[in-house]
């Protein structure tokens, strides 16, 4: 299996608001940069769909770590996960899981890999977590035209 580092991050400019992704694919010496956005998101959205698009590059099963600064996504994939699945995609309350299409979506994409999620302090200077913002803010830059 291939070894892959994903830095990945979301923005959004309110929340909702216009909202971009980015992220940085390495594996060895190639380094592949990825960012998009959309018109009315959120932020959780985006730092969602950053992995995912990260995932969806990938060609064939990887031993994966991801780097990500939201907590949301950390403590969803590592935590909320397997609950939110076994109560039929209903939090513990038996409300609807928020954003259950991106989280079901992202389950499917993490199956055919060995992935390792880490989470990092964002805006602190961890070099591809910055590299990642600074993809997700081109992202809302794209839609808003706003650097």
């Amino acid at each position: 299996m291939q070894d892959v580092t994903i830095y990945s991050d979301g923005a959004c400019k309110g929340n909702p608001g216009p909202g971009g992704w980015g992220a940085v694919l390495v594996s060895g010496d190639h380094e592949k940069e990825m960012f998009g956005g959309e018109a009315g998101t959120t932020n959780n959205r985006m730092e969602l769909t950053a992995v995912i698009e990260a995932l969806r590059a990938l060609k064939r099963p990887c031993r994966i770590a991801v780097y990500t600064d939201s907590q949301y996504v950390q403590k969803g994939i590592k935590e909320w996960l397997p609950g939110w699945k076994a109560r039929g995609w209903k939090t513990a309350d038996k409300k609807p899981v928020k954003n259950a299409d991106l989280w079901q979506t992202l389950d499917d994409l993490t199956r055919p890999h060995q992935i390792e999620w880490h989470w990092v302090r964002g805006h602190n200077g961890h070099p591809g977590n910055e590299r990642a913002d600074a993809l997700a803010n081109k992202g809302v830059a794209s839609l808003t035209g706003v650097a």
